[in-house]
């Protein structure tokens, strides 16, 4: 098996793609892992990983920072294999070694040289030789289990280093344990150190198990060999590495499972998830796992080009954000003032419903993660809605971004109404949704979660402003509080919209007096609008405008905007478009603003030049920015939607290790947008709508199949059919839904949940009568 194995990825990546089409491929094989990997982030590249797996393991060739670390394209050497890229988590780093011993000395001394001339990275798999020491290393992994697989040069003293104590990523490791159980397994805990984001120490438990008995254990403490015989490591900077008899033959293979709960969690991890030898199994079980959930969205046509960062982008959606409960549904509660064990909601027979999930906000997700996961992954949704149920039972707060079983506060605002609402309104409700309303509501006042702005974690917190938000109805500038981004502006409008969401929420379960409350709340962006600058324009406390305003400017943020600018943000009233036109003086008016800035933001390709937010008319490199070319749908000019669509995506079709981002991906978001632009389908509202409805424009590929889970959608699949597609005929000519003409440029969710297909014919010169008949629902 392992030969076939490898004969089939030399062929797939040797030979020709000009060879290769009359085969077709599997979304596996399409998917190049290595796209954008010059300036990764920590958790952005992860091979050997299952999708959401609590197991990560990769190559770190940087491992001090939780930017620019982690695997980076362009670095020489690898510096080891951890398990855990997270969310502010980092674990368990270790090395395979021959001859002389270094593991004491740090990483700086046993890294090794390697080359990408034989490196293989896949989901689910990575193969690299480690030139200093002349092995091979695989990788692969179940969700809770790494998988390694050594190969050796024969006569040379053979050791695995576990540098238990090593800085990873975000933080120094505070204290580590390391313990010897048999003459084939070792266990241990390494406590990775808070962060500004993560406010407490959080222990990562493991368990290591290997195939061939080791001759010897010996570890270090402050770089200091342990000379006296002893089967415990323990201490700040401490590790331990196990030796083997350079006479014996064959691959070492170590499994190595995870828990957040305790040592013997993670022993629990590893015999229920690979119980077995037989490496080459668990590989090819992790290339159908991915196939299987990659392949529930089929594409044709398009380049191979296109289909490549198509699927690299749907598993970017699949990968970032990451389960913490164990196999038995065990996790740990870090809310309060001492750690608890915890566990989450079991069907009849004791297995978990629904994983607990660790993530970074989603601060932006109503535009990317929201849409994809409720449309193809509804049983994702349904999770880390049960995550943040959890949470709110645990500590009583609905989070946005957790980390280790604790409150971040990242970000601002409360991104989790719109995820709440778009799950509800589209049937996705199998968690406690009293509780989660309740929730909900309680972070729109004062001391909720919006209080809590960037990492703020004083309790009473007032960064978030929300006590001049309920006042005033907008949120100065010059709040004085120990959080971050204080931006007056964007929370004014990011709560307005999450107001509205949550008055969709009510109405949907039936309050009608909350939807009335909130619905008008949602109203409240329109206090910051200045008739003079025709922009959204930041307040000091007196209620002045602020002064030296600009639409754009220079930096990572203009005064009163988080991460972005005016011009960016002015955009920001997905939930009243026909408001937002009205202000600036009807359809034309607003298309005339929006084109110019497409026109404006394209030399720059879409983004704010190194990561200067605030210097761009459009930032497709950042959250804020990302609905601004849907637009046009709701101001009758659906053509410029169709012409900036394929623009902006034609922008980010790199698949080399220098491109395809060009800014922060964030776990998925970025490749979740990617994925919606491909097929041409949208929801500017974020979906929240009591009747959500998907705005339209023109697919890049000829056909795209969803294949809709029947445990909570009627109908089996959805097929978007496209006429003449090429990539000069970009504009949409007509359309059919079910065989019936389509001449709104949206239709609702209700109808593609019952399967059906949308036909679409393009063409090379602008339809200006199609897709604008009749309005969208909101805009009615």
């Amino acid at each position: 098996m392992k030969r076939l194995f490898n004969v089939l990825l030399f062929f797939y990546f040797i030979v020709p793609a000009s060879l290769r089409l009359y085969a077709r491929e599997n979304p596996v094989d399409l998917v190049n892992p290595f796209i954008d990997t010059h300036k990764s982030r920590w958790f952005y590249f992860n091979s050997a990983c299952r999708p959401f797996g609590m197991v990560n393991l990769s190559p770190d060739t940087d491992t001090k920072a939780s930017w620019e670390s982690g695997y980076l394209y362009d670095s020489h050497s690898i510096r080891c294999f951890s398990h855990i890229h997270a969310w502010q988590l980092a674990g368990v780093a270790v090395m395979p070694t021959t001859g002389e011993f270094k593991g004491n000395h740090g990483m700086d001394a046993y890294q090794s040289a390697f080359s990408h001339d034989d490196e293989i990275a896949k989901p689910g798999y990575h193969k690299v030789f480690l030139s200093d020491y002349g092995i091979t290393a695989e990788l692969t992994s179940s969700t809770r289990v790494g998988f390694h697989r050594y190969t050796f040069p024969s006569h040379k003293e053979k050791s695995i280093i576990f540098d238990t104590g090593a800085y990873l990523a975000h933080s120094p490791t505070v204290f580590s344990k390391v313990w010897k159980v048999s003459n084939t397994e070792i266990a241990g805990v390494q406590v990775i150190g808070k962060t500004i984001r993560r406010p407490k120490d959080t222990p990562v438990y493991f368990v290591a198990r290997l195939n061939q008995p080791f001759r010897s254990f010996k570890g270090w403490v402050d770089k200091q060999i342990i000379t006296f015989d002893t089967d415990t490591i323990q201490g700040v900077d401490a590790g331990a590495a196990v030796f083997f008899d350079s006479r014996e033959a064959g691959p070492i293979l170590m499994k190595v499972a995870v828990s957040y709960v305790s040592v013997e969690q993670a022993r629990k991890n590893l015999n229920a998830e690979i119980s077995h030898w037989d490496f080459d199994r668990v590989v090819d079980e992790s290339f159908q796992t991915w196939n299987d959930w990659l392949g529930r969205i089929d594409i044709t046509g398009g380049s191979h080009q296109q289909q490549v960062k198509f699927y690299t982008d749907l598993w970017h959606a699949l990968l970032g954000r990451r389960i913490t409960s164990d196999v038995d549904g065990k996790y740990m509660d870090m809310t309060g003032s001492k750690p608890l064990v915890k566990s989450v909601r079991l069907d009849k027979t004791g297995k978990p419903l629904f994983p607990h999930y660790n993530f970074d906000a989603w601060w932006g997700s109503h535009w990317s993660l929201n849409i994809l996961w409720s449309l193809v992954y509804p049983e994702i949704v349904d999770g880390f809605c049960n995550t943040m149920v959890d949470m709110y039972n645990d500590g009583g707060m609905i989070p946005r971004g957790p980390s280790g079983g604790n409150y971040t506060f990242v970000m601002i605002g409360d991104p989790a109404v719109p995820f709440f609402a778009s799950a509800y309104n589209k049937g996705i409700r199998n968690y406690d949704v009293a509780n989660a309303y309740k929730g909900l509501r309680k972070n729109a006042f004062v001391g909720g979660i919006r209080d809590h702005a960037g990492y703020e974690h004083d309790n009473p917190a007032y960064g978030g402003g929300m006590q001049y938000y309920i006042k005033q109805g907008w949120i100065p500038e010059g709040i004085k509080s120990k959080g971050m981004h204080l931006d007056g502006a964007a929370m004014t409008m990011e709560y307005a919209y999450e107001d509205w969401c949550l008055g969709q929420l009510a109405k949907a379960m039936g309050n009608e007096e909350d939807f009335k409350f909130f619905n008008s709340r949602g109203q409240n962006y329109k206090n910051l609008w200045d008739t003079e600058t025709k922009l959204i324009h930041p307040r000091e406390m007196d209620g002045s405008w602020i002064t030296d305003f600009k639409p754009v400017a220079d930096g990572f943020s203009a005064r009163g905007f988080c991460e972005s600018n005016a011009a960016i943000y002015t955009n920001f009233v997905p939930h009243d478009m026909p408001g937002l036109i009205n202000l600036f003086g009807g359809n034309e008016v607003y298309t005339d603003f929006l084109n110019h800035s497409f026109v404006a933001g394209e030399p720059l390709a879409f983004v704010g030049k190194n990561k200067n937010h605030a210097s761009s008319w459009v930032d497709y490199g950042n959250q804020p920015g990302t609905a601004m070319v849907h637009l046009f749908n709701y101001a009758g000019s659906p053509w410029l939607t169709q012409k900036w669509v394929r623009k902006v995506k034609a922008s980010f079709a790199d698949t080399t290790p220098y491109d395809g981002y060009r800014g922060d991906e964030d776990q998925g978001q970025m490749g979740a947008l990617g994925v919606l632009m491909a097929i041409g389908l949208f929801e500017v509202d974020g979906g929240a709508s009591v009747n959500p409805y998907y705005d339209i424009t023109s697919p890049v590929f000829d056909k795209v199949t969803i294949q809709l889970d029947n445990r909570y959608f009627p109908g089996k699949r959805f097929v978007i059919k496209t006429k003449n597609n090429s990539p000069e005929n970009l504009y949409i000519q007509s359309a059919k839904l079910n065989h019936q003409i389509l001449n709104n440029c949206w239709f609702y969710h209700s109808d593609l949940i019952k399967g059906g297909v949308l036909e679409i014919e393009l063409g090379p010169n602008p339809n200006k009568s199609w897709g604008v008949q009749e309005p969208q629902p909101s805009v009615r």
